[in-house]
């Protein structure tokens, strides 16, 4: 892993953004979605710019390697480009990490922001490159008319401030097709963190979506793991098994004793991935016992979502008295 850290500069009124779609395509993307999202981010006085290929679409609803690495670079490169930030997720990104100038990067070091698929390029750019990237709402995300406020609000304290914050359960959340109909959403009172094992940490973040952090094992923009809070969430189509025999899967890396803690975002409810059995699958694995491990953290594939820095600082607090999540450098 990079041992030189980077964070990227923060975002001021009038910067210029890049979109890109190193997964899937924009052009899944609805034009209301894509009217509601320019809205959003020329209120936070950001102007919006799109990469030269994220119209094209193949078979697999993506683009060539060549097209999306082009926009990504071009992105990087561009000194008037602020920040990045991904359309959507999908299943091919790590199709680009061989044909990138991780070099490139590191000298023009710049905010990266996007989830989902987009994992293997949080986590190879700090590996790589050292820089500090974001897992957070993808452009698309930002298309959400309804029920947004939360989000806004981890994403600005995020990316438009240097200020430590702390992450407090969001009031209300939701598992519905939003992207489908805008007015009649699904919304469920939020009862708060789950703790599953007490404790108290500080470290580097790593991971995000764990089914697609998985594909970098073994390789070598997978990041190092000593000293790492690990932030681990999936989505509707992983079952109790799955999660399981991926979680064993990390904790079977070479590195994973040097583990701090374990923060687990919220599941999807077609997962079917219960508090009993979650805990059940914590409980049975020994090199968990006395890491602490919160649960139902608002990020992953439900809404609404925080913004948090992969290879940038946090602490955990559980214990009876309290708990406390603080993203204290990102």
């Amino acid at each position: 892993m990079n041992e030189i850290i980077i964070f990227p500069s923060k975002l001021v009124a009038g910067d210029e953004v890049r979109i890109i779609a190193p997964s899937r395509s924009m052009a899944i993307v609805s034009e209301n979605l894509r009217e509601i999202a320019d809205q959003r981010f020329t209120q936070l006085g950001l102007k919006v710019s799109f990469g030269k290929h994220t119209e094209e679409i193949d078979d697999f609803r993506s683009s060539s390697i060549m097209s999306r690495v082009e926009d990504l670079h071009s992105a990087f490169c561009d000194t008037h480009v602020k920040a990045i930030f991904t359309v959507i997720g999908g299943f091919n990104a790590n199709q680009l990490l061989r044909y990138i100038d991780w070099e490139l990067i590191k000298h023009n070091p710049k905010i990266f922001c996007g989830y989902s698929d987009i994992t293997v390029l949080n986590n190879a750019l700090l590996a790589k490159s050292g820089l500090v990237s974001y897992s957070g709402p993808h452009y698309s995300t930002f298309g959400q008319e309804k029920y947004f406020d939360y989000t806004l609000d981890y994403f600005k304290k995020c990316l438009f401030s240097d200020d430590p914050f702390e992450i407090r359960p969001s009031e209300t959340w939701s598992d519905d097709l939003w992207f489908k109909d805008q007015s009649n959403r699904d919304i469920v009172k939020n009862d708060g963190y789950l703790v599953i094992n007490n404790g108290e940490a500080t470290g580097v973040i790593i991971g995000g979506n764990i089914c697609t952090l998985s594909l970098l094992q073994g390789t070598e923009y997978f990041p190092a793991l000593e000293s790492s809070v690990i932030f681990i969430e999936d989505d509707d189509e992983s079952t109790p098994h799955d999660f399981d025999r991926i979680l064993q899967s990390l904790i079977h890396q070479p590195t994973f004793d040097g583990v701090k803690g374990v923060v687990i975002g919220r599941f999807q409810n077609a997962s079917k991935l219960t508090d009993d059995l979650l805990i059940k699958i914590v409980k049975s694995k020994k090199e968990l016992n006395k890491l602490p491990i919160i649960a139902h953290v608002d990020f992953g594939h439900t809404d609404p979502k925080i913004t948090f820095p992969i290879g940038g600082e946090v602490s955990v607090s559980a214990t009876v008295e309290k708990v406390k999540i603080i993203i204290k450098r990102h």
